[in-house]
C-alpha cells in the first residue's frame, strides 16, 4: 500500500469520528507536514472547511463558530511554531470552557530533540489548558489506532466542553500517489450528551433555608456553555431583584433590572438597602461595581457547575456545584413551601431602578458628542431580532452592563474566560461565519490588536459582519484606574496607537464609515447592514470628554435616587 494512503486513511478514521461525535466546522491553516488532516478535512461531506493564513486567528475564528453552533470545532495546523500560535486561543476555551479539538501535525518521535527543521516538543504543549492525546505514527496497519483517537478526543470535548489536544506524528511522504477510497461511516452520529445533574435533597434543603424570608439579591454572571433558561418567575415570587450581566443572556424585561449598575453603583443606594443574601448564579462577575457589591455581602451563596472561577477570592459562605437550571428548578418548588422576602424589598428595588433607567437615559440623550456608554445601548438596541452581539474586554463589555436596557432576541457573547483583547475581531468572525446576524463592539486597541484578521477576511473570504469600533484614542480604560495618575500613564497604559482606521480598512478591501455625532450611529449601523460583507463603523470619541461625562452620569442617578 502506498504509505501516504495509509496516512490519509489514518487521518480520514480520525476525522470521521470526530464527526460521528458532532464536529461540523474545522479551521485550517496551511503547512505541509498537516497534508493529510487537511485532505480529510476538506474531503469529508460533513465538514465545512475554513481556511485562514495565521494560526492565532484561526484558533479565534473556531472559538466564535463553536459558540455560535454550541458544537466542538476543529483547529488543524502544521507542526512547528504554527502550534504555538494556538495558545491564547486555548486559554481562552479551556477558562470559557469552549469545545475545541486541535489537531496538530507534529514530526515522528525519532525527530524530537534533534534539531530537525520544524521540529519543537509539542508534547502537552498547552499544559493544564487542554486534554492531550497522541495516536501512534501514521501508517496503513495504525488506522484502528487513530479512530480510537479520534472516538476518545470526540467523547472528552463532548463530556468537559474544553479543548482537546490531537498531536498527529506524521512520516513522509505527505501526498498519496493515486485516489484514495474515503468513505463516510454509517454510524449514527451526535452521541446523547449526560444531563446536568440535578439538585441534591441535603442541598435543596438547605438553599431552602438559606433564601427562607431572607432579602436577597441575584446576580447572574456569564453561564455559557448552559443555555439561557426560559422562565424566571420563581426569582419575582421569592420577591428577589435579578442584576443580570448582558453575557448571562437573562436581562429581559420583566426579569431583570434595567439599571442594576447604576443602582449598585451608587453609595448611597448599597448603603441604605444591603441584601441579607446574594445569590451568584455562573461565573464571576464582570464589572468592579458588582464584584463589590458580591464580595459586601452578608451571606454569599455561589452556584456553578462549570467555570474554574466563580469565586477566586473564597468569599462565599456556601459554593453549590449546580447548573442555572438545576437551581432554578429547586427554587421553583422551595418558594410555594418558603416564606418569600419581606413584602416591599422588590418592589423597593423595581422602583430605584426605574428612577436610575431614567436618569440614564435622559442625560445621554441629551449629548450630541458619541460616548462610550451611549454606544453600547444603542448598539444592543438596534441589533436585529435573533442576531448575537460580540462584546470586546476592557470598557465595552463594561459600558454594556451598565447601559444595556433589557430586552428580548439578542444573544450577547464575549470572551470572558481569559478576558485578553487578543482575537476579538476573528472570535466575531467566526460567530458570523455560522450564518447569524452579529454586531461586534470593540474598542480600537483590540481592533489593531487582531487587524490580521481584516486582511484575510476582506471582500472575498469575510462574512456579514458590522464591527462598531469605539476610537478613543486606545487604553482608555486606564485613564479610569488609578493608573492615571502615573507619569508613565500615556506611554505605558494608554498606548495611544494613531493609526487611521479608515486607512486599515481600505488596505484590506473592508467597508468604513466613520460616526463624527451621537445621531449619526443608527443610520451608519443601517447602511452597513444593507451592504452586507464585513464593515467597520468607526466612532470618535473625545476620551478626555467621556471622562467628564462619566462623572456627570454618575451624578445625574444618585440625584434620581435621592430618598429612594
Amino acid at each position: 500500500m502506498d504509505p501516504a494512503a495509509g496516512t490519509l486513511a489514518c487521518a480520514w478514521a480520525l476525522v470521521d469520528e470526530l464527526v460521528a461525535g458532532g464536529v461540523r466546522h474545522a479551521c485550517l491553516s496551511p503547512g505541509s507536514r498537516s497534508t493529510p488532516l487537511a485532505l480529510a478535512l476538506a474531503r469529508h461531506p460533513a465538514i465545512e472547511l475554513h481556511v485562514h493564513l495565521d494560526e492565532r486567528s484561526s484558533a479565534f475564528v473556531a472559538i466564535g463558530i463553536a459558540r455560535s453552533t454550541r458544537r466542538p470545532v476543529v483547529v488543524a495546523t502544521t507542526s512547528g511554531t504554527a502550534v504555538a500560535e494556538l495558545a491564547p486561543a486555548v486559554v481562552e476555551a479551556w477558562q470559557a470552557r469552549v469545545p475545541l479539538v486541535l489537531l496538530t501535525a507534529d514530526r515522528p518521535p525519532r525527530l524530537r530533540g534533534t534539531g530537525a527543521n520544524q521540529t519543537i516538543d509539542q508534547v502537552g504543549i498547552f499544559g493544564g489548558h487542554a486534554a492531550y492525546l497522541e495516536p501512534p505514527v501514521a501508517g496503513p496497519t495504525r488506522k484502528a489506532a487513530w479512530s480510537e483517537a479520534g472516538r476518545t478526543a470526540a467523547l472528552v470535548v463532548r463530556r468537559t466542553s474544553t479543548p482537546v489536544h490531537l498531536n498527529c506524528p506524521i512520516e513522509e511522504p505527505l501526498v498519496p500517489s493515486g485516489e484514495v477510497a474515503l468513505e463516510p461511516s454509517a454510524r449514527p452520529l451526535d452521541p446523547p450528551v449526560e444531563e446536568a445533574p440535578s439538585l441534591g435533597a441535603a442541598d435543596e434543603e438547605r438553599l431552602g433555608a438559606e433564601v427562607e424570608g431572607a432579602r436577597g439579591v441575584v446576580v447572574v454572571g456569564g453561564t455559557w456553555p448552559v443555555e439561557p433558561v426560559g422562565d424566571l418567575s420563581c426569582l419575582a415570587r421569592l420577591g428577589w431583584p435579578v442584576l443580570a450581566e448582558p453575557i448571562s443572556g437573562l436581562r429581559r424585561p420583566g426579569d431583570a433590572l434595567a439599571a442594576g449598575q447604576a443602582l449598585i453603583g451608587d453609595p448611597g443606594w448599597t448603603e441604605a438597602h444591603p441584601p441579607e443574601v446574594v445569590l451568584q448564579l455562573g461565573a464571576t462577575p464582570t464589572t468592579r461595581a458588582t464584584q463589590a457589591f458580591v464580595a459586601g455581602a452578608a451571606r454569599l451563596l455561589v452556584a456553578d457547575r462549570t467555570h474554574p472561577n466563580p469565586d477566586p477570592e473564597r468569599r462565599a459562605t456556601w459554593r453549590l456545584r449546580a447548573d442555572l437550571p438545576a437551581v432554578l428548578a429547586a427554587l421553583e418548588r422551595l418558594v410555594e413551601e418558603r416564606s418569600p422576602a419581606p413584602e416591599g424589598w422588590r418592589a423597593t428595588w423595581a422602583e430605584a431602578d426605574a428612577r436610575a433607567r431614567r436618569a440614564l437615559d435622559r442625560a445621554m440623550d441629551g449629548w450630541d458628542e458619541p460616548f462610550e456608554p451611549r454606544v453600547a445601548r444603542d448598539v444592543a438596541a438596534w441589533v436585529p431580532q435573533g442576531g448575537t452581539l460580540f462584546v470586546g474586554n476592557s470598557l465595552p463589555i463594561r459600558d454594556l452592563d451598565l447601559t444595556m436596557a433589557p430586552r428580548t432576541g439578542l444573544r450577547v457573547v464575549a470572551n470572558r474566560g481569559a478576558s485578553g483583547i487578543d482575537g476579538l475581531v476573528s472570535t466575531a468572525i467566526g460567530l458570523a461565519a455560522a450564518g447569524r446576524p452579529v454586531v461586534g463592539l470593540l474598542g480600537d486597541l483590540s481592533f489593531v490588536h487582531d487587524a490580521g484578521a481584516l486582511l484575510w477576511n476582506g471582500p472575498r473570504r469575510g462574512p456579514d459582519l458590522v464591527l462598531v469600533v469605539l476610537a478613543n484614542g486606545g487604553g482608555e480604560i486606564f485613564s479610569l484606574l488609578a493608573h492615571e495618575a502615573l507619569p508613565e500613564h500615556e506611554a505605558l497604559f494608554r498606548t495611544p496607537h494613531g493609526l487611521d482606521l479608515g486607512a486599515v480598512c481600505a488596505a484590506a478591501g473592508v467597508g468604513h464609515e466613520r460616526v463624527e455625532a451621537a445621531g449619526e450611529l443608527l443610520p451608519a449601523l443601517d447602511r452597513a447592514a444593507d451592504a452586507g460583507g464585513l464593515r467597520v463603523v468607526e466612532v470618535a470619541i473625545d476620551a478626555a470628554l467621556g471622562r467628564e461625562r462619566r462623572a456627570a452620569l454618575r451624578r445625574s442617578v444618585a440625584e434620581a435616587l435621592e430618598g429612594a
